[in-house]
């Protein structure tokens, strides 16, 4: 697979060492993460399986057999109210940005949160200079929702948090769940 045509399939338990030393990077070297330490296997394993128990995906896109990027959903707020929002998160290996692997990843996560019923999809998109991330989702469909100035502080600066949404399936046009 090229990487302009990675494979992307579910996540599996043997994919997340290559998951979390992508993670890392990010945590480490970027804003796109208002982590400060990056975690550990055993906590992306935990991660990644209260995804799993909520019924939402989690995907890894594989390029010649190897994990490059990630991406998965998960409920923006743990209130019952909220059980049709949906957060998205998408890590592409340092190496590969801008290859594509984003924007398969991203789209067929959306794909399947709409096979799951969620009807709405949040980006929340740290540091508003992370244009890559602001253009991938409004390349998807995503339209500037808000922006929460100096919400975090990583790297010795104040960073804003960017909020995007998209609806997804009949989004709010049905009441019908």
């Amino acid at each position: 697979m090229s990487p302009s045509n990675p494979l992307i399939r579910a996540c599996e338990p043997n994919d997340l060492p290559a998951v979390t030393a992508i993670y890392a990077h990010h945590v480490t070297h970027g804003t796109g993460s208002f982590e400060t330490d990056p975690p550990s296997l055993s906590e992306m394993a935990l991660r990644h399986d209260n995804v799993m128990q909520l019924g939402l995906p989690w995907l890894v896109a594989s390029v010649d057999g190897k994990v490059k990027g990630f991406a998965y959903a998960n409920h923006f707020r743990p209130r019952p109210g909220f059980r049709y929002l949906v957060e998205d998160s998408v890590y592409v290996h340092a190496n590969h940005g801008g290859k594509g692997l984003g924007v398969a990843l991203l789209t067929e996560l959306i794909r399947r949160c709409e096979l799951a019923g969620m009807r709405q999809m949040v980006a929340v998109i740290g540091d508003s200079a992370n244009t890559a991330s602001m253009a991938l989702h409004h390349r998807l469909g995503f339209v500037h929702a808000g922006q929460l100035t100096a919400s975090g502080r990583k790297h010795g600066r104040w960073l804003d948090t960017v909020l995007m949404q998209r609806p997804l399936g009949r989004g709010h046009t049905s009441d019908a769940p």
